[in-house]
């Protein structure tokens, strides 16, 4: 489907399921608003399904791999091949996203959009190369507007293919030595904030190598010039594929009214950008987390959401949005499994 039809298909929330919820939150047997957040969530669910009493049992993480020729800058104190290496390790189970899931009794799926390692392969790997990775952004486009909008499909194309089978929680994940850095380049094009307030030191750069991140990020936004007012310019210039995949994974669940949830830094950036592309969508979103890296706190505020968690968590990978699984679940068992005071015989006057 072409991305203006698809942002088209993004509708309202819905309104008389919200209000059925609201009116069935304030007879349970509870003060009015004491169950604070879970409540808001109902609520919020209840819009994007249509249905009072939603199920979100069928939950899913996908984590979106793409490798950035900007690494090439030193942006980054890990290697490139750490990329791969760490898609094999999602893949196995043993990871951070593979545990933090298990224990939400989440699905994980990785999809290949762009990783610079040409051999990569395994039977369980979605493979949807666009590119072997990024340009260096430092000395022009990150990729081709083609190949921005490429990424974005397959990410909307993985999104339906997963609810198609009944998924009906889908949370972003990220995989990609360096994004930090282009996650930085888009809030930077879209924030007055400085770059020193933006840009963090991702896995660990030391102060040399903070301010050279800064440097390259400005060089890339001067040499680039991104168009604010046009995202895919945005995107494709100092972007990246895994983020082009989220931003796919963003506007494909929206269009199909499934709950999507944000993890941190570089899924935020993704949202951003799907915000940008349709401001509709921010409804399907829920915000996990608040990360450590300082950009975080600034897309979230750009898009208008208030994260649930703060765990000091800097992982990536879609951890902090598998935490959040069950208090998204939870919301809705609240709804189901809690009586009215009518049920339970209460009565208060």
């Amino acid at each position: 489907m072409h991305i203006e039809q698809l942002i088209k298909n993004i509708g309202p929330l819905d309104g008389e399921a919200m209000q059925k919820a609201v009116a069935r939150l304030n007879n349970l047997t509870k003060p009015i608003g004491s169950l604070g957040v879970l409540e808001d969530l109902a609520i919020q669910l209840a819009g994007i399904t249509g249905e009072v009493m939603p199920k979100v049992a069928n939950k899913m993480v996908i984590v979106m791999a793409g490798d950035h020729g900007v690494v090439e800058e030193g942006v980054s104190s890990a290697p490139q091949s750490v990329t791969p290496q760490m898609v094999y390790n999602f893949l196995n189970g043993g990871a951070g996203i593979n545990v933090l899931s298990r224990c939400a009794g989440a699905q994980v799926k990785v999809v290949d959009v762009g990783v610079a390692d040409p051999t990569l392969k395994n039977i369980n790997l979605i493979s949807r190369k666009v590119r072997l990775g990024t340009a260096n952004m430092a000395k022009g486009p990150a990729m081709s507007r083609e190949e921005a909008l490429q990424a974005i499909q397959v990410g909307v194309e993985v999104a339906e293919g997963e609810i198609d089978q009944g998924i009906n929680l889908l949370a972003t994940g990220e995989m990609g030595i360096g994004n930090t850095t282009p996650s930085s380049a888009i809030l930077k094009v879209y924030s007055a904030a400085t770059l020193s307030t933006i840009v963090g030191r991702g896995v660990g750069l030391n102060d040399e190598g903070l301010l050279n991140k800064i440097k390259v990020i400005e060089t890339a936004i001067m040499v680039n010039k991104p168009d604010p007012a046009d995202p895919i310019d945005v995107l494709s210039k100092v972007g990246g594929l895994e983020i082009a995949g989220m931003t796919g994974l963003f506007l494909g669940a929206a269009a199909r009214k499934v709950p999507i949830v944000i993890d941190g830094f570089i899924s935020g950036a993704a949202a951003l950008i799907a915000y940008k592309l349709a401001p509709q969508v921010k409804d399907y979103m829920i915000a996990s987390h608040l990360s450590e890296e300082p950009g975080h706190k600034l897309v979230l505020e750009a898009i208008g959401l208030e994260p649930m968690l703060r765990m000091r968590l800097r992982l990536g990978e879609g951890t902090g949005a598998a935490l959040a699984f069950n208090i998204i679940e939870a919301a809705t068992r609240i709804m189901s499994e809690m009586a009215t005071f009518e049920e339970a015989g209460v009565i208060m006057n």
